[in-house]
């Protein structure tokens, strides 16, 4: 017999719940002496059976009328909320824009702007994690959406398994039980011969931001939370996904690939601080790889990702922008920047200015700057004021 307290360790459950269950007839009411419930092996059973009921019931519907959208998971320096600024810029200060290149794509937000209003678009990141969102949000492929919501049920319902996951974030990044989910879903979908590349960019999709959902961090993986927060169950949801047709992905270096595109306007969102992304997203980019390498340190970050490091956040990121700017072929050039040079924490500033930055763009056109309010990201108890977004918008001589 189990006292309440013992129930909610045991089950991870609450005591709400539980008087919830009994009042809606779900369970019986169990023994009560003068310390309160006891619970027998039989209403603990039941117990059981009604949380795995709803917990089937919640993801069948999570998984199959809540549908996933590209903006539906976290991600540093994300321009969601910055997307009208951005769409009234290019509306009233340029013509003709028919083709867009988002080079340092990151959630892929700003492509998908352009991408729902009918334009060609060009999308690029060097992270390979992003790459896959590219192709279930941006493919050009036909998607047969009942294999993809099929598939996806299934892997709700797959027993976890202690695999790489388990042993190298467990109990870190992720419950115990939702990382034995991962891995038994992961394994899985290396085995998923029935579909294309995009259907199976969708499923992959759908395990990255559900990983995101769940994961025991504040929104990024530089770190871990000391204490295990995160109890939400991992459940996969089936991507919104639009037909497309002429659209570009790329996984690369955007200094090498702009000497290789053309486009009417390209857009640029640098990572001007030393936050590398891949630090900060090592854990998404390892399990959509899936290479299985070493980890190192606290934060069991991969040993081998340094080809993935940007100049952009080093001292070298002035050079590294002027010969980005000096191979673009476009008729348009727009890059966000925002005003945290000297401002917050040591990581979070700048490694580039605003006035480098309008030197190197006045060398390539005529450019013009708009800026609006904002508040920034940064760590620790910083407070940041006159925080600004910027674009600078170039008209190519």
């Amino acid at each position: 017999m189990l006292r309440t307290v013992e129930i909610e360790k045991e089950l991870n459950i609450t005591r709400q719940s539980l008087h919830n269950y009994i009042k809606q007839g779900d369970i019986e009411k169990p023994f009560r002496d003068r310390k309160g419930y006891l619970w027998s092996n039989e209403d603990i059973q039941q117990i059981k059976k009604v949380i795995k009921s709803k917990y089937d019931n919640q993801r069948h519907t999570l998984s199959q009328e809540k549908k996933l959208e590209i903006q539906n998971r976290r991600y540093l320096g994300s321009k969601q909320k910055m997307l009208p600024f951005i769409n009234e810029v290019v509306e009233k200060h340029t013509k003709n824009v028919n083709i867009i290149a988002d080079i340092f794509g990151g959630t892929g937000v700003v492509a998908d702007l352009f991408n729902c209003q009918g334009k060609q678009i060009i999308v690029n990141d060097i992270l390979f994690s992003n790459f896959v969102s590219y192709v279930t949000w941006f493919g050009n492929d036909n998607v047969d959406l009942s294999k993809v919501e099929y598939e996806i049920d299934r892997l709700n319902n797959l027993k976890g398994i202690r695999g790489y996951v388990t042993d190298v974030f467990g109990d870190r990044y992720f419950s115990i039980k939702n990382a034995q989910k991962i891995d038994a879903i992961r394994e899985e979908i290396d085995c998923l011969t029935n579909l294309n590349g995009r259907e199976r960019s969708c499923i992959m999709t759908s395990l990255l931001y559900a990983m995101d959902k769940v994961a025991n961090t504040v929104g990024h993986f530089d770190a871990y939370r000391k204490k295990m927060d995160s109890t939400q169950e991992l459940i996969l949801r089936v991507p919104n996904i639009k037909i497309n047709s002429g659209n570009k992905l790329f996984n690369m270096d955007a200094n090498e690939l702009v000497k290789h595109i053309k486009a009417d306007l390209v857009y640029i969102d640098t990572p001007y601080n030393s936050r590398g992304y891949e630090n900060a997203y090592h854990v998404l980019e390892n399990v959509a790889e899936w290479k299985k390498p070493k980890v190192e340190g606290v934060a069991r970050k991969a040993v081998n990702r340094s080809e993935k490091s940007s100049d952009y956040t080093k001292s070298k990121a002035p050079i590294a922008f002027n010969n980005l700017i000096s191979n673009i072929n476009s008729k348009y050039i727009l890059v966000s920047y925002n005003n945290m040079e000297k401002k917050g924490n040591s990581r979070s500033n700048a490694k580039i200015s605003g006035e480098e930055i309008m030197a190197i763009l006045n060398k390539k056109g005529k450019v013009s700057k708009f800026e609006t309010d904002f508040a920034p990201f940064t760590t620790g108890k910083s407070h940041i004021r006159n925080h600004k977004e910027i674009l600078y918008l170039c008209e190519v001589n």
